[in-house]
């Protein structure tokens, strides 16, 4: 099995997947950061496929980037939404490119949590 690369996205504030959220996955090295990919997450708060998968997955250092303040505004019901958050960036490092990396973000507009996921 070759490895791949996924994520998942909860609204922390509304208990249910984060729908509608843009991602951007780069590549960190010698200080620059290379867009790989764009994608937005669906009605599970997952992407329809893999950010990376197979040979695209090399060993080195990445950047997951969510365009949180754009979701929660979208969001809103009227009421004026403070999104502390305009953006969060996950950085991590891929060490094995053969196993699956999971980066799950649980948000709210104050706030966040992620961890390596399976």
């Amino acid at each position: 099995m070759s490895g791949r690369l996924t994520t998942h996205v909860l609204d922390l504030s509304q208990g249910t997947p984060a729908a509608g959220v843009a991602v951007q996955l780069r590549r960190l090295k010698e200080g620059a950061a290379e867009l790989l990919c764009e994608a937005v997450t669906n009605r599970d708060g997952r992407l329809d496929t893999p950010l990376l998968e197979g040979a695209e997955m090399e060993a080195g250092s990445y950047e997951l980037l969510f365009m949180a303040g754009d979701y929660f505004r979208k969001r809103a019901t009227g009421e004026p939404v403070s999104c502390f958050f305009e953006h969060i960036p996950i950085r991590f490092n891929i060490g094995s490119p053969a196993e699956h990396y999971h980066v799950p973000l649980l948000m709210a507009p104050g706030g966040y949590s992620t961890y390596r996921g399976s």
